[in-house]
């Protein structure tokens, strides 16, 4: 009995390591490189861009979930399986860090968010007048993502403070869950002008669909965006590849064209 349970694991074995070796290599490198990504809306379009490129070039999987800050947030704290964390507000890695969630000295500030206003391009509003166009008195509703878990929506409510018209303007807010939402509800004619991230403005859909005007940075405080590898990480290795493939300037330069620059970086 016990010679043929021998001879039953050594045939196993042997099998095991005929079928490792028969594996295509590319399918057991994406099957070991596989990575979950809660990502902020306002990556939607460049980080389909940046996912495709990544996978195409290192074999690896990825993932992407889009939504907002706070909700991803929130979700991570309650044990939400993700590998890795992009926020449109670096406050919330720092909180995940201070609560011993991430692997230490993972935060990466990778781009400084830009909030501008956007309509359709049959609006007839004149949005080179900046946020005063927002008192135009054609305007029904103005879109801006949910302040309290969306960084943008904080932005823009904190940008018409400062011009002194948010009390003026704040019965017409619409309040999308995110700033995908948000755009989206200018887009469909749900909101006749939105606040929205120039990410969103930028990207192909939007950009032929409607015009922008830059809001002044100096209107609401820095939209500083930040990534975390978390400790609950399944494929530590390829986070810290991704994280590592986001600083090349290949990625550097389409992050760009989407209107993402490093904090502190020249325009």
């Amino acid at each position: 009995m016990k010679t043929k349970r021998r001879m039953s694991v050594a045939i196993l074995a042997v099998v095991s390591t005929l079928i490792f070796q028969l594996m295509p290599w590319s399918a057991i490198e994406a099957r070991a490189g596989e990575i979950t990504v809660a990502a902020a809306s306002d990556l939607t379009f460049v980080f389909k861009e940046v996912g495709a490129r990544f996978q195409k070039e290192t074999g690896n999987t990825i993932k992407l979930s889009f939504g907002s800050s706070g909700n991803f947030f929130s979700q991570i704290k309650n044990g939400a399986p993700f590998d890795m964390f992009f926020s449109a507000d670096v406050s919330f890695p720092k909180k995940l860090e201070a609560a011993g969630l991430t692997e230490p000295g993972s935060i990466y500030e990778y781009a400084t968010g830009k909030l501008v206003i956007w309509v359709p391009s049959k609006s007839k509003l004149d949005i080179n007048q900046g946020l005063k166009v927002l008192l135009d008195p054609s305007i029904g509703k103005i879109a801006i993502a949910e302040p309290v878990h969306a960084p943008y929506g904080a932005a823009a409510v904190a940008a018409m403070q400062h011009e002194g018209i948010y009390d003026q303007v704040k019965g017409k807010l619409v309040k999308g869950d995110n700033i995908l939402q948000t755009a989206q509800f200018v887009e469909s004619g749900n909101a006749d002008v939105g606040l929205i991230a120039l990410s969103l403005a930028l990207a192909p859909p939007m950009k032929s669909a409607g015009r922008y005007f830059e809001v002044p940075p100096s209107d609401y405080p820095p939209i500083i965006q930040a990534a975390v590898i978390l400790k609950s990480a399944r494929d530590k290795d390829t986070s810290e590849k991704f994280l590592k493939f986001l600083k090349e300037p290949s990625s550097v330069e389409i992050m760009k064209q989407y209107g993402f620059v490093p904090p502190g970086a020249a325009d």
